[in-house]
């Protein structure tokens, strides 16, 4: 029995994450943006954005991106509180939240969930700096996307690339904040296929 309520509670975490697929970013709600991007969205690229500063660190990217890819599960439970709100509002830390949302889980998922979210929340480890760096690299790309779409998002380009703390994340944003996001696409468009 207690292996079925084991299993009835990992399955429980996984539905609850599954709102992070429908829950927006509320900053860019706030920026006016009309279709924002959900709070999976921005965990998706921010687990991508981690493996490649993790790799220019000399770090590890599996775990850079496996932590980044708990960063933000909280907020299934607590939504993504804008800034702002942060001045009025006492939320628990992100390792209570995950605690409770792990309770009752297989030990071990129990232990690997908790023990990512630790680290990251620490950032104490190479992989842990590089997931935090992702985190705010992610957000400045979405910005600068953002902001060629229109929407005026100069206040999270100028917090995000202030919070970068590694190397590689600081060389990242400058080339971002240089770069067209489309500039891949016409790159790709001239360029022969390696077919």
């Amino acid at each position: 029995m207690a292996d079925e309520q084991e299993h009835a509670r990992a399955i429980d975490f996984l539905y609850e994450v599954g709102l992070l697929k429908r829950y927006k970013r509320t900053g860019w709600v706030i920026a006016g943006v009309p279709a924002a991007e959900s709070i999976a969205d921005h965990s998706h690229r921010t687990a991508i954005t981690a493996a490649v500063i993790a790799s220019m660190e000399g770090a590890d990217p599996q775990r850079a991106a496996f932590l980044a890819l708990f960063h933000d599960t909280q907020e299934a439970r607590v939504t993504d509180i804008p800034y702002i709100g942060k001045r009025y509002l006492k939320a628990a830390a992100n390792e209570a939240v995950t605690q409770d949302q792990t309770a009752g889980m297989p030990p071990a998922l129990a232990e690997v969930i908790s023990s990512a979210v630790g680290e990251y929340e620490a950032k104490e480890t190479a992989e842990a700096r590089c997931a935090k760096d992702a985190d705010k690299l992610e957000c400045l790309l979405q910005a600068v996307e953002y902001r060629e779409q229109g929407t005026d998002t100069q206040a999270w380009i100028d917090t995000s690339v202030t919070a970068l703390q590694t190397e590689s994340a600081k060389r990242l944003a400058d080339e971002a904040l240089n770069a067209s996001p489309l500039r891949w696409m016409h790159q790709a468009r001239d360029s022969k296929p390696a077919l």
